[in-house]
């Protein structure tokens, strides 16, 4: 995007965009402090670009000048493959043992550049077309990306294995570090809670992490009210939910917005 100092507003648009709902932030680039933060949902019976278009008569904003927009594609259609076994010529390859491709999918890569790794996914092609009508030029990216780059960077020095579990209202990821390595990688889908326990637990037995002494630490849409959270206290002995005081202070949020926004606010 092409821009003079004196044209430039100096604010930045983030926007996370799944199949189920749309969060976005809005960041003063010159203070970096932040505008506003707002998330919604969708509804599973209407197109997804009627959706977004509602948000746009609702919020605005969206319609304003921003030297930086970046979206984030919020969905599970990606894998982590170390550099040195990644060819760009063969992404589709990648991606066939754990999601359903077609020929007709666009493949692209986000490059996590600190780890040597990159990550393949399928973005939103209708999303990003309805947007590139709205705003021209954009970056965008998978959404875990940034949350496998955040957790590694948090991760650096520590050398005892940690689990990361990313909640959201219909799956999960979980994320398995140590000292900027990352372990596994892995999204679920649940329905109960019990669904949610199974598969973490599994995850863990499959690693030989034992639940007694492993750190498991919980982000995203959760809090101790929620019932996943509540069973899998009585299971796994050293749970916790993620610091996030250093992005409160930073943003002048309160924790909850902090956890369930991580992603969003670390783009």
């Amino acid at each position: 995007m092409n821009t003079t100092i004196t044209t430039k507003n100096y604010k930045k648009l983030v926007l996370q965009i799944g199949l189920g709902g749309m969060s976005f932030c809005i960041i003063n680039t010159i203070d970096n402090t932040l505008s506003e933060i707002s998330s919604s949902t969708f509804s599973k019976f209407q197109p997804i670009e009627d959706e977004l278009w509602k948000l746009f008569v609702e919020h605005p904003e969206l319609k304003m000048e921003y030297d930086d927009i970046v979206v984030l594609h919020d969905n599970s259609l990606n894998t982590f493959v170390p550099h040195a076994l990644f060819d760009e010529k063969f992404l589709g390859s990648y991606l066939q043992y754990n999601t359903k491709v077609f020929d007709t999918d666009f493949f692209t890569y986000d490059i996590l550049g600190n780890y040597d790794i990159n990550n393949v996914h399928v973005p939103q092609v209708n999303i990003n077309n309805y947007l590139i009508d709205r705003f021209g030029m954009f970056d965008y990216k998978n959404a875990n990306s940034l949350l496998v780059a955040r957790l590694l960077d948090s991760s650096k020095n520590i050398d005892e294995k940690q689990v990361f579990v990313h909640m959201q209202k219909t799956h999960f990821e979980i994320v398995v570090v140590q000292n900027q390595k990352l372990l596994l990688y892995n999204s679920f889908e649940y329905n109960i809670s019990e669904d949610f326990l199974y598969y973490l637990l599994f995850t863990m037995e499959q690693l030989l992490l034992n639940p007694e002494t492993v750190k498991v630490v919980l982000l995203g849409e959760i809090n101790k009210t929620n019932p996943c959270y509540t069973l899998a206290y009585t299971y796994i002995r050293n749970i916790s939910f993620l610091d996030t005081e250093a992005l409160q202070e930073k943003y002048k949020i309160n924790s909850i917005d902090a956890t369930q926004h991580y992603i969003l606010l670390n783009a």
